[in-house]
């Protein structure tokens, strides 16, 4: 199984015949990984690459996204379009010109965001928290309301408010630990559950982005969040539908094991953000989660979390071909 490579430190990356060569500042033992098990690269640090290194990423189909010092998103280096398609582009324009197909797209990417963020309440009101009960059903009652919306923006804020309240019960699921949301901050984030969901959230929006590379899709385009000139967008509308189950759950974990503690946190340039060893233990359980595996209905099989993505935009795919109506995936525990 190919893996997504991080690189945390800084240094130099190279290509060496076929393999891929990390000489990182202080130490003189260069690391060397296979391309064959590399399906993307996460850069958290300074370093070094040259046009043949990255000829040999396009050689070999990689994504490679770039974060600054903070952990911030920067942008992607982002191969040749291999698996490009014409006629799919035209049904993805299509969808979105049309404003009642992309209405519809877009409520379901929001029905399948609601859907998991009662799916993770639930989890934790049957371990005892009862408190949060009313914020579960505040949640159910936004998702009820859902076809009677007729604007993308009414959606967005349907989601909004749903997540107001998720956010007020994740307090509660915490309380007793040295976390809490108070709000929702993301540039700079306020206190430290912020960063954390920051990273986590922005871990999963470019594994969903290297996915939508292996596939006919075109990532500029999105639905439910407005396509512009400025970035990619398609793949904000899946992680929707995941952030709850995929960065919150794993967010969640860290804290409640504290397997992430206030130290892991600096305050600098007014905001708070996780330190390098922070980062690493956040990026070791991402992924774990990611190669974890669950056994997958539909299909009749187990398969892996990052699996469930590419599946994820196959349903897409059918979708916009007029194959098969896209559903969102729903988790059940």
């Amino acid at each position: 199984m190919k893996e997504t490579l991080y690189i945390t430190g800084s240094g130099r990356l190279s290509r060496k015949d076929r393999t891929l060569r990390f000489d990182r500042e202080g130490d003189d033992r260069p690391r060397y990984v296979p391309i064959e098990r590399i399906q993307d690269i996460l850069i958290f640090g300074e370093v070094e690459l040259n046009k043949r290194f990255l000829e040999f990423m396009t050689q070999h189909l990689i994504p490679i996204h770039f974060f600054n010092r903070y952990g911030h998103y920067v942008g992607t280096y982002y191969p040749r379009e291999h698996y490009s398609s014409g006629h799919l582009l035209l049904r993805q324009v299509m969808h979105y010109l049309d404003d009642e197909r992309r209405l519809a797209l877009a409520r379901k990417f929001v029905a399948g965001s609601l859907f998991h963020l009662q799916q993770v309440l639930r989890y934790y009101i049957r371990r005892g928290h009862s408190a949060i009960e009313p914020l579960a059903e505040e949640i159910a009652g936004h998702q009820a309301r859902l076809e009677e919306l007729t604007r993308v923006p009414q959606l967005m804020q349907a989601e909004g408010q749903a997540w107001e309240a998720y956010y007020r019960a994740m307090d509660a699921i915490l309380d007793g630990t040295e976390f809490a949301f108070v709000r929702r901050s993301r540039r700079p984030p306020h206190n430290a559950l912020n960063a954390l969901l920051s990273f986590a959230n922005t871990l999963l929006y470019t594994a969903i982005l290297s996915e939508i590379y292996k596939t006919h899709l075109d990532p500029r385009i999105g639905y439910l969040h407005e396509t512009n000139f400025r970035r990619f967008t398609l793949h904000l509308d899946v992680a929707e539908v995941f952030k709850p189950i995929l960065a919150d759950r794993l967010v969640i974990r860290l804290v409640q094991k504290q397997q992430i503690q206030p130290k892991h946190f600096t305050a600098t340039l007014g905001g708070i953000y996780l330190t390098e060893e922070g980062r690493k233990i956040v990026l070791q359980a991402w992924e774990e989660r990611m190669k974890a595996t669950f056994h997958h209905r539909p299909l009749k099989r187990n398969v892996s979390y990052r699996r469930l993505l590419r599946l994820e935009l196959y349903k897409l795919e059918k979708h916009f071909l007029g194959d098969a109506e896209y559903v969102p995936f729903r988790a059940r525990w």
